[in-house]
């Protein structure tokens, strides 16, 4: 299935508390429930002002989906072309 990995600006993300962070996630996966099986979000990293989610999805407009439905932003969904990480040096 392809790989996705979405930037989503928000503002403050960094400086979010635990609380916030598990609100946001018992979103995605309510919403992810609701989608079915064929979309799966993998891990998400918090940066200052970003968080930069991966998601396996048959396609861009699934992952759009559930950002609509979650109230996310996706200012940039990228389709992931390969995977590379020290052992490809070898």
């Amino acid at each position: 299935m392809p790989k996705y990995v979405i930037e989503r600006e928000i503002p403050g993300a960094g400086k979010m508390t635990a609380e916030q962070l598990k609100g946001i996630s018992q979103t995605s996966c309510g919403v992810l429930s609701k989608m079915g099986p064929q979309i799966q979000w993998v891990h998400s990293y918090v940066t200052t002002d970003k968080i930069y989610c991966v998601y396996n999805a048959p396609n861009e407009e699934m992952v759009l989906e559930h950002a609509k439905q979650g109230g996310f932003p996706a200012n940039v969904v990228s389709k992931v072309s390969t995977i590379i990480d020290p052992t490809t040096a070898e």
